[in-house]
């Protein structure tokens, strides 16, 4: 089969779009032929090594095939008790807890083990998920990660009908899928966004919106909000706790604007505010998921596809950070 195999940290010199083989499976594993695999800042991030301190830190497994996407097709399943799969549209939960859901230890497809940037794909059956859905391959080869992380995060900050919640990078695939679902839960959304794509962003459900080049405490005010949730980070993160009311919540699942940021423990303690890393998805994250895609709940915004060889040029168009909504590649198959 093609795949994109990322060969080590570096530049995309680093992606080598080649043959590789097919992948053999094991007990419990199904095979997918990849349809649509979404672009994330998880993929760059990790070829660029920015995962490679501290002490959470897994070695990747280079050479190795990216990819944390995945809409496709079972073709072929190793236990008969999964035939059930073969032929049907799925999504895979990529974040998977092979310890079980009372451990908060987690893996990644396409970060740890190989994943969607390829023709196919073998997963653990039990992270497939069949999905009766109209939209495109595209459209649902979007919403794994960026929807996943986003409904996470909205989980464990809980969020409740009639708080108002302040969302960071709201234009992008994470925030996007934040300002959506945290309306779907009734609540007050005011996005933190570039001047070029309030519109859109209001268009897709916030109720509010503030330049993200402003003064966030002299913009918002303090205490104005119940929420925050920051998959940016940066130079923003103490203006945003400053905005926090007494007893508020702050979730982050990335630090896309820096991950070393100003923290005034006296702010955090003072007003009994909770921070709250979210890495491993709780186990209602993506079930929940596929019931808004089936029900029409959430709406995918694919701001552009790519042939899944084209992988460099569209992971540099996906750095310049001018599109709203998520990129995704497309494997070409000879039918």
């Amino acid at each position: 089969m093609k795949a994109v195999v990322t060969t080590g940290n570096g530049g995309f010199d680093k992606l080598q779009y080649c043959e590789v083989p097919l992948p053999e499976l094991g007990a419990g594993e199904i095979l997918i032929k990849v349809l649509a695999a979404g672009v994330n800042n998880t993929e760059i991030n990790t070829r660029l090594g920015w995962y490679s301190g501290g002490g959470w830190h897994i070695p990747t497994p280079f050479p190795f095939i990216q990819g944390t996407d995945c809409c496709g097709i079972v073709t072929q399943t190793f236990d008969s008790d999964d035939a059930g799969f073969v032929g049907k549209r799925v999504l895979v939960r990529p974040c998977m807890r092979p310890n079980g859901f009372d451990s908060m230890l987690n893996i990644w497809m396409g970060s740890d083990f190989d994943g969607a940037f390829a023709q196919y794909v073998k997963v653990p059956a039990n992270e497939v998920f069949p999905i009766e859905s109209s939209w495109t391959d595209a459209e649902l080869g979007s919403i794994p990660c960026s929807y996943g992380s986003a409904e996470n995060m909205v989980q464990r900050s809980r969020v409740t009908s009639g708080e108002h919640v302040l969302v960071a990078g709201a234009s992008g695939g994470v925030g996007s899928a934040v300002v959506q679902l945290a309306k779907i839960r009734g609540a007050t959304v005011t996005a933190i966004v570039g001047k070029s794509k309030m519109e859109e962003v209001i268009r897709i459900g916030a109720d509010f919106v503030v330049d993200r080049d402003s003064d966030l405490v002299n913009e918002l005010g303090e205490e104005s909000f119940d929420v925050v949730i920051d998959n940016v980070g940066g130079p923003h993160f103490a203006g945003e706790l400053n905005t926090l009311k007494r007893g508020g919540r702050y979730a982050t699942s990335g630090a896309i604007g820096g991950p070393l940021v100003d923290l005034d423990l006296r702010t955090m303690y003072l007003k009994d505010l909770t921070l709250i890393g979210c890495t491993a998805w709780d186990e209602p994250v993506f079930p929940r998921l596929v019931s808004y895609i089936e029900s029409n709940r959430i709406k995918p915004l694919v701001a552009k596809t790519f042939p899944l060889a084209d992988i460099a040029r569209a992971q540099q168009e996906f750095l310049e950070k001018k599109h709203v909504g998520k990129f995704v590649l497309i494997p070409q198959h000879e039918e």
